[in-house]
């Protein structure tokens, strides 16, 4: 995996053209086993800031990265997600933060607690606490332990580990 680039990415010159951009100077590789079927990319103020808080908080890696893009291609466990600096291209309206309303992105990992405790140890609040929920799945309930954070962009993230299954509680 490819180091967090967030100290000095800003002093990277950005490439403007999009061909250009796409053909930057990298470092990193493929993330193993391949792209996953959906690979959210999301639109960032701030890549350094971003990837300071994705990679030291969250636990994520830099599998891939173009600086002068002021892009990565993040992985934790089986997630994958993109950061790219906002650059004006695939904004279908203007921006304001909090980005991303009306979407949480749902992401299971092996453990939450490690997690919790870089965000807690860093003084970054939660949007929502730790708590055990049961969600109705076809004739049983599949359980998760899950809280909610939102990035410095705004974007809500929530984070789950699985807790198996159990018959319905009730109707």
């Amino acid at each position: 995996m490819a180091e967090n680039p967030s100290d000095g990415a800003a002093a990277v010159p950005l490439i403007a053209d999009p061909a250009a951009r796409a053909a930057s100077a990298g470092t990193g590789q493929l993330p193993d086993g391949g792209f996953a079927a959906l690979v959210p990319e999301l639109s960032v103020s701030d890549i350094g800031e971003s990837l300071s808080f994705w990679c030291d908080l969250l636990g994520f890696e830099v599998a891939y990265d173009r600086p002068a893009a002021r892009f990565a291609f993040l992985v934790r466990e089986r997630l994958q997600v993109m950061l790219c600096e906002r650059n004006g291209r695939w904004e279908a309206a203007e921006l304001k933060r909090p980005f991303g309303l009306g979407i949480n992105f749902q992401m299971f990992v092996d453990d939450v607690a490690p997690i919790l405790s870089r965000l807690d140890n860093a003084g970054w609040s939660l949007y929502e606490q730790p708590r055990e929920a049961w969600y109705r799945v076809g004739d049983h309930e599949r359980g998760q332990r899950e809280f909610l954070v939102q990035d410095p962009d705004g974007y809500l993230l929530r984070f789950a580990e699985d807790l198996g299954t159990r018959p319905p509680s009730g109707a």
